[in-house]
């Protein structure tokens, strides 16, 4: 036997309009926030600090960026990713010096990583940013052909190869600029090779990165 029914409630138009409307219209993306003070971030004031703990890159308002500039900075923990970009338009790395590196696409960065005191190599795929187990001293043998592995900064910069049309570019640049293009390759990369919107993205990436790049001076160093 069954309790007494309940009249089911009759909303009227303007609340039932209400009511769809919260199903139909997407809730608007929430404000990037900067990681250590929750100050709203603007194109403008955007920075990277690099998490040496977590691994990972924290977004930052450029006050809070500023403050971990220097080595050593509070715990040193976190490290702020700089804005250089330099080209090493004199390098002799040529295909031979590409093929020991075994990295199965025409990019590929290399950073320092300051807890295992080495160079760790990644390259872009479909997958996300992944890592060559090619030997350490092999890329060292390589990278001698470039004066820019001395000036790299360890953890927030990193050196960006790319094998073109019979030649090879050698760029240092910000960590999180390797991120980003890791990132937007892994959204836009469709079938075997990436695909024509893959390629056109990675042409346009590394168009700004010359745009931006300048040839080491004197007072360039780690």
């Amino acid at each position: 036997m069954t309790g007494p029914q309940t009249a089911p409630t009759r909303l009227g138009p303007r609340a039932a309009h209400r009511g769809l409307r919260r199903f139909r219209a997407p809730a608007p993306p929430a404000p990037e926030r900067c990681e250590l003070c929750g100050v709203v971030l603007a194109e403008h004031n955007h920075r990277h600090l690099v998490d040496t703990r977590n691994r990972a890159l924290a977004c930052a308002c450029t006050p809070c960026a500023l403050l971990f500039e220097r080595p050593g900075a509070g715990t040193g923990q976190f490290h702020s990713v700089p804005d250089r970009y330099l080209v090493d338009p004199d390098h002799t790395l040529d295909e031979t010096a590409w093929d020991l590196l075994q990295i199965p696409v025409g990019v590929a960065f290399f950073l320092h990583h300051s807890d295992l005191d080495r160079l760790v190599a990644l390259y872009p795929s479909p997958a996300g940013a992944t890592e060559s187990e090619l030997d350490p001293s092999t890329w060292q043998t390589v990278l001698a052909g470039s004066r820019l592995p001395a000036l790299l900064r360890p953890d927030v910069e990193a050196l960006l190869l790319r094998r073109g049309e019979g030649r090879i570019d050698v760029y240092l640049v910000p960590v999180d600029a390797c991120y980003e293009l890791v990132g937007r390759m892994r959204l836009l990369w469709r079938g075997f090779d990436g695909g024509a919107e893959a390629r056109a993205a990675l042409g346009d990436f590394f168009t700004t990165v010359a745009h931006r790049a300048r040839a080491p001076k004197e007072d360039d160093r780690p």
